[in-house]
């Protein structure tokens, strides 16, 4: 709040300085100071939950308290390709390979588009990828936009799949990802994007992605700060805009790695920050957008391996609601289908574990343990038939004997993943998009060509 009344921020779009003037703040020049009063009003105003629907406008994601989805991240330049192993430039059917295997994956709830396609044209790319997700997979879409005309564009092919306006503003099954510029401004573009969302009656994740020590201070407590004030400047504006309107909370407080000058995406630095920042979003009754499944090494390895697994397990216990980034490697420049599909297990046996232990008089099993007695076996008892499903079981994470394994082909879990991922691009059909529809989107992106 003192940041906002004291420093407050840089607003470029002339139309939101003259609504945030209106509703209330101190205005000089595109300097804008925001009261704390008026924080407390937009606050106020939270709805307690966002929800999310399918393609279909099923019911899919309840963005409040601790309801955790996790997701895949968004517009990576490079990606690894599933066949050949290959580190090179995402094209457009990598963005519907991911969405295939997104489709596939029963632990990944959501999808981003895993990649910026350099094959279409990049100034409507957004738009392809949209097209490509929402062809390939019924599950709900983050998306980003490059423009306001791309957003809207964006939004008629939305309303397209989803039967109409209000059956969008109803049952949305995308939201908008969108950010400030750190420090404390609300650039143009993303500016006009909330707004635009908000009087849509669309759900926006407005989240920004502060470099401590470089667009924020370098103490996790001061980037918390900042970042806190960026979201709620955004936040303000979109309750000026339209009251209540769907709003996902969020902050990568991300450190520099003084020594490379690349961002450390899975330090436990930022691990820490992002469970301050779900702390916030909890006291604020805000869905929290958090990152999980990401890896710092620059292809899919044991490194890989365990910063994702930490980072799934601590998203998960800290309560954000839309955990995305998994899949990522290289520091969130490249995406793995390797790094996804081993991801997915990891996010299934943290759900075993949040889970938690069933207490019960048939679980306490008192009776069962007085008739098998001393030196007895439960093998072959009718409890174990009716319970022992409720393990967790992996198709990737093996606990065979090792003459066995090595009779397979001594195939480590890299390998594994890999041969996983290429058998649902090869094997898996999505559910197909209405042909009326897809001509319907076809029809919008060529109308953008020109």
């Amino acid at each position: 709040l003192e940041v906002l009344r004291r420093t407050g921020v840089q607003v470029d779009e002339p139309e939101a300085v003259d609504l945030m003037k209106k509703g209330g703040c101190y205005v000089e020049g595109d300097r804008v100071r925001i009261p704390a009063h008026l924080v407390e009003w937009a606050l106020r105003n939270t709805p307690p939950r966002v929800s999310m629907c399918d393609r279909n406008g099923a019911p899919a994601m309840f963005l409040e308290e601790n309801h955790v989805y996790f997701g895949t991240g968004s517009d990576t330049p490079n990606v690894v390709d599933a066949r050949t192993g290959e580190r090179r430039k995402a094209v457009i059917q990598d963005i519907a390979n991911n969405a295939k295997v997104v489709d596939y994956l029963d632990d990944i709830s959501f999808i981003m588009c895993m990649g910026i396609a350099s094959d279409v044209n990049d100034k409507i790319s957004d738009l392809y990828h949209y097209e490509a997700m929402v062809t390939h997979t019924e599950k709900p879409i983050i998306f980003t936009a490059w423009s306001l005309e791309n957003l809207k564009a964006i939004v008629d092919m939305a309303e397209a799949v989803a039967g109409g306006r209000d059956e969008l503003s109803r049952s949305p099954h995308m939201a908008l990802y969108t950010e400030p510029v750190s420090p404390l401004i609300l650039a143009k573009e993303s500016t006009q994007k909330v707004m635009y969302m908000a009087e849509k009656n669309l759900p926006v994740v407005f989240t920004p992605g502060l470099v401590t020590g470089g667009t924020g201070p370098v103490t996790m407590a001061g980037g918390i700060v900042q970042g806190n004030a960026e979201v709620l400047a955004g936040y303000v504006l979109a309750n000026l805009v339209n009251e209540g309107a769907p709003f996902i909370y969020g902050g990568a407080i991300v450190p520099m790695d003084m020594s490379t000058s690349l961002i450390a995406y899975a330090a436990p630095e930022l691990m820490l920050a992002m469970s301050a920042v779900t702390d916030l979003a909890r006291y604020y009754k805000l869905p929290m957008f958090s990152l999980a499944g990401a890896s710092d090494s620059n292809l899919y390895d044991q490194q890989a391996s365990l910063e994702s697994a930490v980072w799934i397990l601590l998203s998960s216990l800290s309560g954000g609601n839309l955990v995305h980034d998994v899949g990522y490697i290289n520091n969130g420049l490249t995406a793995s289908l390797q790094q996804l599909v081993i991801s997915n297990e990891v996010v299934g046996m943290v759900r075993r574990i949040y889970r938690g232990i069933e207490v019960n008089e048939e679980t306490i099993a008192l009776d069962l343990i007085d008739d098998v007695g001393p030196g007895g076996e439960y093998l072959t008892s009718d409890h174990t038939l009716r319970h022992f499903r409720e393990n967790w079981y992996s198709d990737l994470i093996q606990r065979i004997p090792y003459e066995r394994w090595v009779e397979e082909g001594e195939k480590d879990l890299g390998a594994r993943a890999k041969e996983k991922a290429n058998d649902i691009l090869e094997n898996h059909r999505p559910k197909p998009l209405d042909k009326k529809v897809r001509n319907k989107l076809r029809t919008i992106i060529e109308s953008m060509e020109d």
